[in-house]
C-alpha cells in the first residue's frame, strides 16, 4: 500500500530497482542520522535527507535507493520545526561542511549524545552503558586550527550564476569540495571554521591568481598549475601557509610566494609543496621552507601539573584541529586512566606523541607507537623539547609491533591508551591486546559507530565502565568519545 499523497516515478536497471523521482509529500523529519543527515520513516522505508531537522514537514523526492535504505532531498517545506536555528553562513545548504548550522546547538549536543548512547546499544550491545553528559565545545565558530583548501577551473555554479551568460561567469574556485563530486569546487567567500587572517589569505590567494593568469587545476584533467591551499594556526600566535602547486616552475613561484610573504608578515611558516601526483596527498612528498620557522607551535599544561609543554607542528604533522578542547579530551582520557605515578602506559595511534608527552609526568613510562615516520620524528622531538625522557616511539603498524617479544621487551603495560583512525583498530590488535590484558584500556575514538563494534569483541574480557562523549566539531555530527575499559575480575 502506498503512502497517501505519493507520486511514483519508478526507473528500473538491472538487478537495481531505483527510484528517483519518487515524491513523498509533507513527511515528518522525526531523527538526526549519520553524516549530518536527519531521518524520515515512512512504513517500513528509512529516508536520509540534508539540510533538515528533526521537526520539519516537508515533500521528499528520493535520489537514491539503498539496500537498506533511502536517500532524498527536500523539496518543499511545509512546515519549520519550532527549534530551527537560522544558518549563520550563506553557503549553508551547498557547502558540504557544517550540516547542522540550521539546528540549535543544545539540539545538536542532544543528538551527539544520542549517537553514541545508540552505538553502544545497538552495536556493542551494552545494555545502559554508563555514557557522561557530552561536553560542549567553548567556540562553536572559528574553532579550526587547520583548513584546506582546493584550487579548480571548474566552480561550482549557483542558481544566480546560471543567469548569466557563459562569458560573465568565473569560473575558477578556490573552496571546498561539493559532497560526492570530485572535480566541482564551491567557491567560497567566508568560512566560520578559521579564524582569521584564513578568509583574507585565501581571497587574496585567489585575487593574485587570477589576475597574474596562474591557471587552477583541472581534476579530470590532471592540469592546473595551483592546486591546494592549507592553512594552520596555533593558539601561541603561528600561522603556517602551505601551497600547494602542480609543477616545479621557480620563475613563477618566487614571485608567487614573496607576494604573499610582504603582504602578510604575520605568517611565521610559509612552505611550497610540489605535487605532480593524480591525488592531493602531501604526506609522502617533500615540503619547501620559503620563509619563516619550520614549524608553529602549540602549548598546553601538562596532565595534573603546571608545567607547559610545547608541541610543534610542520606541514604534516597530525594534531586534533580544535585546540581549546583537545586539552579536555586529553585530560578526560588521563583522569579515566586514574594513574598513580608507577604505571607502564602503552599509547597505541600515537601520532605525534601529544597524548605520550602530556601524561609523561604522571607515570613511570610510556610506549608510542605509530605507523607514520614522520609523525615518530615529530614525537621524539617533542619529547626532546620538553625535556620528557620517559618516553619511547617506535615506527610501524600496531598489529605488527605488538608480539609477545615486544611485550617482553618493553614491558608489559598497566595501562593501554589507544586511539585509532574512523575506522577504528585492526581485529589483530583488538586480539593482542586481549593477550596483553592491561588492568585498564582508555579507547579514544572519533566514530563511535567503529569504537562501539572494536569493544563488543572485548566484552567478554572488560567491563565498559564510563564514557564521556567530547564536542569537538560544532555544527556537524561528528565528535570524540573516551571510553573506559576495565579488565574483569578472575
Amino acid at each position: 500500500m502506498n503512502p497517501e499523497g505519493v507520486t511514483q516515478g519508478f526507473q528500473i536497471k538491472k538487478n537495481e530497482q531505483r527510484m528517483s523521482y519518487r515524491i513523498y509529500e509533507k513527511v515528518k523529519i522525526t531523527d538526526a542520522g549519520s553524516e549530518g543527515k536527519a531521518i524520515a520513516r515512512i512504513e517500513n522505508l528509512v529516508i536520509f535527507i540534508p539540510f533538515v531537522v528533526p521537526g520539519d514537514i516537508v515533500d521528499i523526492q528520493l535520489v537514491k535507493n539503498k539496500k537498506s535504505y533511502l536517500e532524498g532531498k527536500a523539496i518543499r517545506f511545509h512546515k519549520y520545526a519550532e527549534n530551527r536555528a537560522v544558518p549563520f553562513c550563506t553557503h549553508f545548504g551547498i557547502c558540504g561542511g557544517c550540516r547542522w548550522q540550521n539546528m540549535r546547538y543544545e539540539d545538536q549536543l542532544y543528538y551527539k549524545q544520542k549517537q553514541v548512547v545508540d552505538n553502544f546499544t545497538r552495536i556493542a550491545k551494552i545494555e545502559n552503558p554508563r555514557i557522561l553528559p557530552i561536553l560542549p565545545s567553548e567556540n562553536t565558530t572559528y574553532y579550526r586550527n587547520k583548513l584546506e583548501y582546493t584550487f579548480s577551473n571548474r566552480r561550482w555554479l549557483t542558481g544566480d550564476d546560471l543567469k548569466l551568460e557563459p562569458s560573465q561567469n568565473d569560473q575558477n574556485a578556490l573552496g571546498f569540495h561539493i559532497p560526492l563530486l570530485f572535480d566541482k569546487i564551491l567557491d567560497i567567500d567566508h568560512c566560520y571554521l578559521q579564524k582569521e587572517p584564513s578568509n583574507v589569505i585565501r581571497l587574496e590567494a585567489k585575487r593574485y591568481a587570477v589576475e597574474n593568469h596562474l591557471s587552477f587545476y583541472d581534476a579530470r584533467k590532471w592540469q592546473g598549475f595551483l592546486r591546494n591551499l592549507i592553512i594552520r594556526n596555533s593558539n601561541s600566535g603561528g600561522l603556517m601557509v602551505i601551497f600547494i602547486f602542480r609543477d616545479d616552475d621557480q620563475e613563477v613561484i618566487q614571485p608567487f610566494l614573496h607576494h604573499f610573504k610582504r603582504k602578510f608578515p604575520d605568517i611565521t611558516s610559509l612552505f611550497y609543496v610540489i605535487n605532480p601526483k593524480k591525488n592531493d596527498v602531501i604526506s609522502d612528498l617533500p615540503t619547501h621552507l620559503y620563509s619563516g620557522e619550520p614549524y608553529i607551535t602549540e602549548k598546553m599544561n601538562a596532565f595534573n601539573s603546571l608545567k607547559e609543554l610545547k608541541f610543534r607542528i610542520g606541514p604534516v604533522s597530525f594534531y586534533q584541529t580544535n585546540s581549546g578542547q583537545a586539552v579536555h579530551l586529553y585530560r578526560i582520557a588521563a583522569e579515566f586512566a586514574g594513574f598513580n605515578g608507577t604505571e607502564t602506559v602503552y599509547d597505541l595511534y600515537t601520532g605525534t606523541g601529544t597524548i605520550a608527552n602530556y601524561i609523561a609526568g604522571s607515570v613511570s613510562k610510556v610506549t608510542g607507537i605509530e605507523s607514520v615516520a614522520d609523525a615518530v620524528k615529530d614525537a621524539k622531538e617533542n619529547s626532546r623539547v620538553n625535556e620528557i625522557t620517559n618516553t619511547a616511539f617506535y615506527t610501524g603498524e600496531a598489529e605488527k609491533i605488538l608480539t609477545d617479544e615486544f611485550v617482553e621487551k618493553i614491558g608489559k603495560p598497566d595501562v593501554i591508551l589507544t586511539d585509532p583512525p574512523r575506522s577504528g583498530m585492526h581485529g589483530k590488535v583488538v586480539n593482542a591486546m586481549l593477550k596483553i590484558a592491561p588492568e585498564k584500556i582508555v579507547y579514544i575514538s572519533c566514530n563511535p559507530a567503529t569504537q562501539a563494534r572494536d569493544i563488543y569483541l572485548m566484552k567478554e574480557q572488560y567491563n565498559l565502565e564510563k564514557c564521556q562523549p567530547v564536542d569537538m566539531f560544532p555544527h556537524t555530527q561528528h565528535l570524540e568519545n573516551v571510553a573506559l575499559l576495565v579488565k574483569k575480575a578472575l
